[in-house]
């Protein structure tokens, strides 16, 4: 559907134009109530065209999408829990300081697979992989969550059994490559998922296997940073990969991190492109963290460190120093962070 055909009566007295910019400033939890108006709004809402127009306009937001535990709030001693935690997708925007929570997976009714791995594409979210939080047996499920419908669907599962592998999206194609397999083997194999053909494509491999790297969006490419090899377990390398996505092939970038360090969910990348290390900036960032880049600021889950408590906060790095702005977090929301990514909406 493209906006040259909406019906000038779109709102009725209004020109199109004027009336399809009144559509795009309507925030993303309207969408489902304003697509039950009519047919054309339902069209429109639910078509890629609206989203681009949306973030066009400069209507969308980021957020930060957390994998975050959830506990009983009723019980008095509900930050002790009991048992495999109950994990449940957190939306947290930055604009508005509010919190939100998806609902779960019908298939997961008492939370996702720990340890699964999430990313976005085009206002929609991906959750793949994981373990089953009863057997601890990794899974290959893969589940996707329209913002506009607020419905979850089960996707096609991934080719091939992987735990804590790097993922991104580039072009509507979510891209997963190295973790391991079942039996802890490093794998350089990688995989492309479109995520509105509901397909997947093999990619060509790694020059090496890379367990625990992690994935992040430069530009127009994908890196897989650092991982280790199965031979040597949490021994993290200085090199990364570097996919383009239209030739199909890797590029071997050394020195692209710091020898020794896990870059899981701590990767920074400037504004010219460079990665560093957001726990290098100082003891804001120290610990186990979880950073999520929203533009020039960050939103960090801190796990209790030295004597700091738990925390969550927005990091801002100028000339090589931190601008830290607390969060206001309310107690349902306050539960530890698995893993994030970043969501516009």
């Amino acid at each position: 559907m493209s906006f040259g055909e909406v019906n000038p009566e779109l709102i009725p007295g209004l020109p199109e134009e004027l009336a399809l910019e009144c559509l795009t400033r309507l925030h993303h939890t309207t969408h489902r109530h304003a697509a039950g108006v009519c047919r054309r709004w339902r069209e429109l809402l639910q078509s890629k065209d609206f989203y681009h127009q949306r973030k066009q306009n400069g209507h969308t937001r980021l957020t930060a999408c957390l994998v975050q535990s959830v506990q009983d709030a009723s019980s008095p001693d509900w930050c002790k829990p009991v048992g495999p935690p109950n994990y449940r997708i957190t939306i947290f925007d930055p604009v508005s300081g509010s919190w939100s929570r998806v609902g779960p997976v019908p298939k997961c009714p008492n939370g996702l697979p720990l340890f699964c791995q999430v990313t976005s594409s085009e206002g929609k979210l991906i959750v793949i992989g994981g373990w089953d939080s009863t057997t601890f047996r990794p899974v290959r499920d893969v589940f996707v969550y329209d913002f506009m419908v607020q419905r979850w669907r089960k996707g096609k599962d991934m080719p091939e059994t992987r735990s804590f592998f790097a993922i991104g999206q580039l072009c509507g194609r979510v891209i997963v490559a190295g973790g391991h397999d079942h039996q802890k083997n490093a794998l350089r194999t990688a995989w492309a998922y479109d995520v509105v053909q509901d397909e997947w494509t093999e990619l060509s491999p790694m020059s090496q296997e890379r367990d625990e790297c992690e994935g992040v969006v430069v530009g127009s490419e994908f890196w897989a940073v650092s991982g280790y090899k199965t031979v040597s377990q949490g021994g993290f390398e200085g090199s990364a990969e570097v996919l383009n996505l239209g030739s199909g092939q890797w590029r071997r970038v050394e020195d692209a991190w710091k020898v020794g360090q896990c870059p899981r969910l701590r990767v920074k990348v400037g504004r010219e492109g460079n990665l560093s290390n957001w726990a290098g900036y100082g003891p804001e960032a120290q610990g186990g963290m979880c950073a999520v880049q929203l533009d020039e600021w960050a939103f960090v889950s801190q796990s209790a460190y030295q004597g700091r408590p738990h925390g969550f906060f927005m990091l801002k790095e100028q000339s090589g120093k931190l601008e830290k702005r607390d969060v206001h977090v309310p107690v349902e929301f306050s539960g530890f962070v698995q893993y994030g990514c970043v969501l516009e909406i």
